[in-house]
């Protein structure tokens, strides 16, 4: 099983230290916020306007799957379990699509879910986040927004929903609260418009004049 969790990054350059191999800097912001937040409308403007590239962990775990590689299929297998993919598996993949982008700035949405997934990144990677850009977005207007939407997704009934809310809330605020006391969170009200939201986030990542 370990030489399968090694699997994503075989034959590639690795992240010493915080470097890609070119030894520039590597510049991650994890994104993170409650189901509804925004979070990935808000990704998709940084991108556009100030050049990251955005990784999503259950974007890259899902086309692992897809792809049919012997990864994918043990991570597919534990998924039917009901396990949890361990993650060192995840970060390896996170790793991969990093060294694969040619960029060395990123935002990571959605993750770390929890204090394992992070104390997993930084030991992997030997790379600290900038800051975490933390969404923060009542559940009462997270819920209007899942609900109203129109996705098709099985996942946005109102029971469902709330399970999604305990969970952000056990697991993942604890990974804020961490970072917030280093003094590496940037929290957005991310309760307003689209546009009122990405100009709080437009200050944030433009540098000082």
């Amino acid at each position: 099983m370990g030489s399968v969790v090694d699997a994503p990054s075989a034959d590639l350059t690795k992240v010493v230290n915080g470097c890609l191999s070119n030894d520039k800097k590597v510049t991650v912001v994890f994104v993170l916020g409650g189901p509804g937040s925004g979070k990935g409308t808000q990704c998709a403007n940084i991108v556009k306007n100030f050049g990251f590239t955005h990784l999503s962990a259950g974007d890259l775990l899902r086309a692992e799957i897809k792809s049919g590689s012997e990864n994918g299929t043990m991570i597919q297998n534990m998924i039917k379990e009901g396990k949890i993919v361990p993650s060192e598996v995840t970060v390896k993949l996170l790793q991969r699509a990093m060294q694969e982008s040619g960029n060395t700035k990123f935002l990571i949405d959605g993750f770390p879910r929890n204090e394992e997934n992070r104390d997993a990144f930084e030991k992997v990677t030997g790379i600290e986040p900038e800051f975490v850009l933390f969404f923060d977005c009542s559940e009462e207007e997270m819920e209007r927004r899942l609900l109203s939407r129109n996705q098709g997704r099985d996942d946005d009934n109102i029971e469902t929903i709330r399970k999604r809310f305990k969970v952000f809330v056990e697991s993942s605020v604890p990974v804020v609260e961490y970072y917030d006391a280093k003094f590496k969170v940037q929290k957005i009200n991310a309760g307003k418009s689209i546009a009122e939201v990405f100009e709080a986030v437009k200050i944030i990542f433009t540098p000082a004049n």
